[in-house]
């Protein structure tokens, strides 16, 4: 197609579709027809025909639906990047089959060059952690740094161990864990802030890397029909090559990134203010209150149901996240914090009660906002906390989720109709790397609590399924409105971005697993046509 990143028509409308069956948004009836002008939607239905033009191209869609452009609203773009050019170990079965992985890199490395992969998942193998031992006979001569699926643990081998200095008296830092076994032995897998004890001995990447790989997640997205993207905590390098990719016009989806913690780089745009721009966004932050529930280190107030002796680990305190609540308040900037446990989530709410005071347009988002007591809901209406989830999170981890929370805590988690009752919306998103980085698998999530076999019937927790609707809206106007872009995206409504997917069938019709197979045809974004499936 001649408009891929190519130049707009000069007169009339510069794109008319018709004969397709438009969703302008999640309540509207469909329409027929659509004009778009300079990157954006001019008129929907009758009066997009009125816009034709000597230069106006046409194009007849045969009946397809047409749906705004997804938004993911927490994903990790050089992750996801990272993981396109290595191997992803999701649903690899047993530690055996990943020995034998890292055997077979290590025979095709330089001694001494890091091996690095991630997405092992330790429940798919009985729910044992990995040792050191497991890899030491693969790669005797090669660090290894593999990443649990959630990102908060890591499993190294015994030479990685040594370069980072880590022994069986090494103590556990702030924040973390280094996981040991009876005899106090240091085992291989570090949790949370342990992992950046071996973290920091690994190279950094190269300049070059860095752009490589967020070029090879933006076309990825692209493709999957996510126009936008929160990039949940970049760094300056990261912020330097999506720039060169947006000068060098390779940049087709839409970054509103979240400065990853309180360094350098934050210091720097508390001086200069948020950065606001179609492409590329920059004026939140991203803070860390806890871990995982897959590791065991989301932050409960109760010990684990199956580990008696753990409560999870609390890795910023309340009086940080506030101190930095406050100054992101005071200097326009949204505070994006990762919290997990119920713990962890009320630390993260009091912490934004005391710098915001009550009801307000701050739009501070908790991040994931999985497991929450009863009582705490209503703190997120209060305080106009915007809580982020990650629908495939819930049909990933419902395979153990209740034996680490047990019946009365398991009440308050991944519960998403609760948040929606009190008229709070609730962007989806993916986490990706994490989680498969497709947005209609977390559709489907949404609308079934189910897995991709149909379990179980009727759905985990079926109270808390998305209508349809409510799903659509999720993934389109709720994740524009967490970036303070509801009047600029999320609907196709005349004025707003020409952000728009051609699907290969109606994921608000077809029946649930049919949506698992959706596939985009073609993806514009700004008008532009950024991906075709020929």
């Amino acid at each position: 197609m001649a408009l891929l990143f190519g130049a707009q028509p000069p007169a009339g409308a510069d794109l008319i579709i018709t004969n397709a069956r438009i969703y302008a948004s999640a309540r509207s009836a469909p329409v027929a027809a659509m004009a778009v002008k300079d990157g954006r939607i001019l008129a929907l239905g009758e009066e997009a025909l009125r816009h034709a033009g000597p230069a106006t191209r046409r194009l007849d869609f045969g009946g397809a639906p047409v749906f705004p452009s997804f938004i993911d609203s927490h994903a990790h773009m050089r992750g996801l990047g990272a993981l396109l050019e290595s191997r992803d170990l999701r649903h690899v079965a047993s530690v055996a089959e990943i020995a034998a992985y890292v055997k077979e890199r290590a025979s095709s490395m330089p001694e001494g060059e890091w091996i690095i992969a991630r997405n092992w998942d330790q429940t798919n193998w009985g729910g044992a952690f990995p040792t050191a031992r497991d890899l030491d006979d693969a790669a005797p001569r090669h660090p290894v740094f593999l990443s649990r699926v959630d990102g908060h643990a890591a499993w190294v081998n015994s030479l990685a161990l040594k370069l980072a200095g880590i022994t069986d008296q090494t103590p556990d830092p702030p924040g973390g864990r280094i996981i040991r076994d009876a005899q106090g032995r240091a085992t291989g897998v570090l949790i949370d802030r342990a992992m950046g004890l071996v973290r920091e001995k690994i190279p950094a990447p190269t300049s070059a890397q860095i752009k490589r790989q967020l070029e090879l997640a933006a076309r990825e997205c692209a493709r999957l029909g996510l126009a936008g993207v929160h990039d949940a905590g970049v760094s300056a390098e990261d912020l330097r090559a999506y720039r060169e990719l947006l000068a060098e016009g390779k940049l087709p989806v839409r970054i509103y990134a979240m400065i990853g913690g309180t360094g350098p780089l934050w210091q720097e745009y508390l001086r200069k203010g948020p950065e606001i721009s179609p492409f590329l966004t920059v004026r939140a932050i991203k803070l860390y209150a806890d871990g995982a529930l897959g590791s065991r280190g989301a932050a409960l107030w109760q010990p684990y149901s199956d580990d008696k002796s753990n409560s999870g680990l609390l890795i910023t305190p309340k009086e940080s996240i506030e101190k930095t609540a406050r100054e992101a308040a005071a200097h326009g900037f949204q505070v994006c914090t990762h919290a997990i446990g119920d713990r962890a989530n009320r630390v993260v709410l009091d912490a934004y009660a005391a710098a915001l005071g009550g009801a307000n347009d701050r739009r501070f988002r908790i991040e994931h906002a999985q497991i929450v007591s009863l009582p705490d809901f209503r703190l997120f209406k209060e305080y106009s906390v915007i809580p982020a989830i990650q629908a495939t999170h819930a049909t990933s981890d419902m395979r153990w989720a209740e034996a680490r929370l047990g019946p009365d805590r398991v009440a308050g988690a991944y519960a998403w109709k609760r948040f929606l009752a009190l008229g709070i919306p609730v962007p989806n998103g993916s986490d990706f790397p994490v989680e498969e980085p497709n947005p209609f698998l977390g559709f489907y999530a949404s609308i079934t609590r189910q897995d991709s076999e149909g379990r179980p019937p009727g759905g985990w927790m079926p109270d808390q399924k998305m209508t349809r609707e409510e799903a659509l809206e999720s993934w389109t106007v709720h994740a524009a409105y967490a970036a303070f872009e509801e009047n600029l995206r999320g609907t196709l409504e005349p004025g707003k971005y020409a952000d728009f997917i051609v699907l290969d069938r109606d994921i608000m019709t077809v029946p649930p697993k049919e949506i698992l197979g959706a596939k985009v045809k073609m993806h514009f974004v700004g008008g532009r046509l950024v991906h075709e499936d020929r």
